[in-house]
């Protein structure tokens, strides 16, 4: 493992990213998060923060990505976007409207988080802390573009942990009741 910012063995040149992507996948687990990053997003230098540079647009690399995360059973996404790109006028960001479009299309239908961009770093930052972070550096060169990933259990969904949490909490009751 490389610690820092630095670049993922193997993820030189233009398709050595998917080789990274494949590794990273397999040993990624719940709570850490994927980060599909434009090309302005700064470099992070925590321990546990990796970067690919993948050469391809994030449409693209958000495709590749969910792919590959498809064929894992561990873990499966929780995909965030920015609030403030769906304000983003193309007037200004000449190529947005587009951007959405081909976005839409890589998303492989899942449903998606918007929250504010500030928020979405900070819950980046608050993982550094604890869990690893990839981040995968594209040549889209667009505001407010970045997609994250936060990986959730791929075996396990929020309606199976809150049917435990609900039998657990009424055995406590009914052990409680009893004399």
């Amino acid at each position: 493992m490389v610690a820092g910012c630095g670049a993922w063995p193997g993820s030189s040149g233009a398709g050595g990213w998917k080789a990274a992507v494949e590794v990273q996948a397999s040993q990624l687990g719940y709570r850490n998060w994927i980060v599909i990053a434009e090309s302005s997003f700064p470099a992070h230098s925590r321990p546990g923060t990796r970067q690919v540079n993948s050469y391809q647009p994030i449409p693209v690399v958000l495709d590749e990505v969910l792919k590959t995360l498809e064929r894992t059973e561990h873990v499966r996404p929780q995909i965030y976007v920015t609030r403030e790109l769906r304000a983003v006028e193309n007037d200004f960001a000449p190529g947005i409207d587009s951007y959405r479009g081909e976005l839409d299309s890589a998303l492989h239908g899942y449903e998606v988080t918007e929250l504010d961009q500030d928020s979405l770093l900070t819950l980046v930052q608050d993982a550094q802390r604890s869990f690893d972070v990839l981040v995968i550096r594209t040549t889209s060169a667009l505001p407010y573009s970045s997609v994250f990933m936060e990986l959730k259990p791929g075996y396990w969904d929020g309606d199976s942990e809150q049917r435990l949490r609900q039998r657990l909490e009424q055995e406590r009751r009914e052990k409680l009741a009893s004399p």
